[in-house]
């Protein structure tokens, strides 16, 4: 693939996800954008750019190129910390709403819906200590295909073991009738959690506002001025009392001053509290 044809490419899925590709990933292009290639009878990657390079590149192949490009990297209870720290607060955070008021949870660049239920079993688990108070979880990203997966809620034995403590797999998945040794999550668990469409990049103000906001390992893929711009909006949606979770080797130092990380918490921020709340 010739350089100006990397750009191009480069340019529109920075343009459309914030994900910055560097020409060390010209294999990922050419691994991940094959099957469309083949799919759509392109012959090359400088074939592709050169369509993508018009004044309006059609729409859906753009689209269908972001998409494959974009990580979908997930686990059930990827890293434990949050969730440990989750376990914590949520009950917390559910006496401190109205009377019938749910506590609301936002899981950004979701993936196939690991983490949103991950958080629906802990959720589950934690039952007794939420005097009947209502989740409701959110889980939202830019790939259709992908958020189709997780509105499924069915996963293969493979990601099943990754990170789904056993006792978890037998309390809350069954069998998938359909065969293909898939595990199913239980429906009250399934209709926790919401999946729909939305682009970091975007205006979450439609979204509402959420009590708890995943949004890991989602930040070291784009460069510094799209980082501020994600995490102010996504400060924006945060309740004064809430909690967002970061990947581990990710921080908001440098980037905003809307958030703070929280003392002793790896990967944990809030809202700057009044002194006299803090004191």
């Amino acid at each position: 693939m010739t350089p100006q044809g990397f750009d191009v490419v480069a340019r529109l899925v920075k343009a459309r996800s914030g994900l910055v590709l560097t020409p060390d990933k010209l294999y990922m292009l050419e691994t991940r954008l094959a099957p469309m290639l083949r799919q759509q009878g392109i012959a090359s990657l400088d074939a592709l750019a050169l369509r993508l390079g018009r004044g309006a590149p059609e729409e859906r192949l753009a689209a269908a190129v972001t998409e494959a490009l974009t990580t979908n990297e997930t686990s059930f209870f990827r890293d434990g910390t949050p969730f440990e720290h989750l376990r914590k607060v949520l009950p917390k955070l559910t006496m401190a709403r109205p009377p019938g008021a749910a506590v609301r949870i936002w899981s950004a660049a979701c993936s196939t819906g690991q983490e949103a239920y991950s958080v629906a079993m802990l959720a589950a688990e934690l039952a007794p200590q939420l005097g009947g108070r209502r989740v409701e979880i959110l889980g939202t990203d830019i790939a259709e295909e992908i958020l189709a997966r997780a509105r499924e809620g069915a996963f293969t034995q493979f990601e099943v073991q990754r990170g789904l403590p056993v006792q978890m797999l037998v309390k809350y998945f069954r069998q998938d009738p359909a065969g293909g040794g898939r595990w199913r999550i239980a429906e009250p668990l399934r209709a926790m959690a919401r999946f729909q469409s939305f682009n970091l990049l975007g205006d979450p103000r439609a979204l509402g506002t959420f009590d708890v906001i995943f949004c890991r390992n989602v930040l070291i893929y784009f460069d510094p001025p799209t980082k501020a711009q994600v995490l102010a909006a996504v400060a924006s949606r945060l309740a004064p009392d809430g909690y967002l979770y970061l990947g581990g080797a990710e921080t908001v130092l440098g980037l905003t001053d809307r958030l703070v990380p929280v003392p002793g918490q790896r990967g944990v921020h809030e809202l700057p509290r009044p002194a006299a709340l803090t004191a």
